[in-house]
């Protein structure tokens, strides 16, 4: 359900799986859905229920702007159709809720399409850290950071799209945070107002009991856009940009490594990052296409498997996520952006 940009990446990384075709799309105009379909084999509809009438289609992913998400799920799933939603899967938690209960009591499969958990860097770092390669995670350090100039009509400051940062990008460095060291005892944090009343930038702190995670986003600027965990023997860093992150590096010094992270990305750091130094090694986890045939996959096994659930990305940790971006949206804005 959708043929923007992100619905023509993951159609494209569907080729990459002998197992998977695109049966058919849906989007708001038929000519929308035919050029779509056009590229891809598949039939096109513009109407939502014979889109999910069709019997060659046997499961959806919903790929349309942020505040369709929920709804459109729970339509799929009243169809008797499996579900990947993109994310954000809702734009509160009270409807990610909604659609895990309407999932259970139907026994369908559902899932948010936080496709960055699923990648084999981030699966190697999560290893990593359950094996205690560097030790005890004491401190999680994130930024993702695109600049988008507030234009009318742009969907990015459209709250009546489900605009805003936090939605957009917050929810990767919150969502991954949250799979490597479960729910925060407690959690805040401030943002910063756009033009349209959107949060431009949010930034958060999540607390647990030996650890401190510090991650922000924002649409203000482009951002280092990787991902740190320092740890008592050591430090892992996903490469950017993490959310399709195909490089790792540890280092066994992590007051190094929160250097090389607090210098930036600019060419001098990148030299310097470069030259060998005992204790610090890299892994390559590069893949074809563009990240998104795992989460794909992830949702075939467990269809396969009759389960409802993932256990990489629980609808638990999408509502958990969404929880935290509501409490510190609910504040007065820190400022304006």
């Amino acid at each position: 359900m959708g043929s923007g940009a992100i619905a023509g990446l993951f159609a494209a990384d569907l080729g990459l799986l002998p197992q998977a075709r695109i049966a058919a799309v849906h989007s708001r105009t038929l000519a929308g859905a035919q050029g779509f379909a056009g590229r891809f084999g598949a039939a096109a509809y513009a109407d939502a229920a014979a889109f999910l009438a069709d019997p060659a289609v046997e499961a959806v992913y919903v790929a349309t702007p942020n505040h369709l998400h929920a709804a459109q799920a729970l339509q799929a799933l009243a169809a008797g159709k499996p579900v990947l939603i993109e994310k954000p899967v809702a734009l509160n938690s009270a409807d990610v809720e909604a659609i895990a209960q309407a999932a259970r009591e139907r026994g369908l499969f559902a899932m948010e399409a936080l496709w960055s958990r699923f990648l084999p860097a981030v699966r190697a770092m999560r290893e990593q850290i359950e094996a205690g390669r560097i030790g005890e995670v004491r401190r999680i350090r994130a930024d993702l950071s695109y600049a988008h100039p507030q234009e009318p009509g742009s969907r990015f400051f459209d709250p009546t799209l489900g605009g805003g940062a936090a939605y957009d990008l917050g929810v990767y460095p919150l969502s991954l945070t949250l799979h490597l060291l479960g729910a925060p005892l407690a959690a805040g944090g401030r943002w910063f107002a756009a033009a349209g009343g959107v949060d431009l930038r949010s930034e958060f702190r999540l607390d647990y009991p030996q650890a401190t995670a510090e991650l922000s986003c924002g649409f203000d600027r482009d951002g280092e856009n990787r991902f740190l965990v320092e740890g008592t023997r050591g430090a892992l860093t996903l490469a950017a940009p993490f959310l399709k992150a195909q490089r790792l590096t540890f280092d066994a010094d992590p007051g190094r490594a929160l250097a090389a992270y607090e210098r930036g990305r600019g060419l001098a750091a990148r030299l310097l990052d470069r030259i060998p130094k005992p204790g610090r090694s890299g892994e390559a986890f590069a893949f074809p296409g563009n990240g998104l045939q795992f989460q794909a996959q992830a949702l075939m096994t467990a269809v396969r498997a009759g389960e409802t659930d993932c256990a990489t990305m629980p609808l638990s940790d999408s509502a958990a996520v969404l929880r935290i971006v509501e409490s510190v949206l609910a504040r007065p804005p820190a400022g304006q952006g």
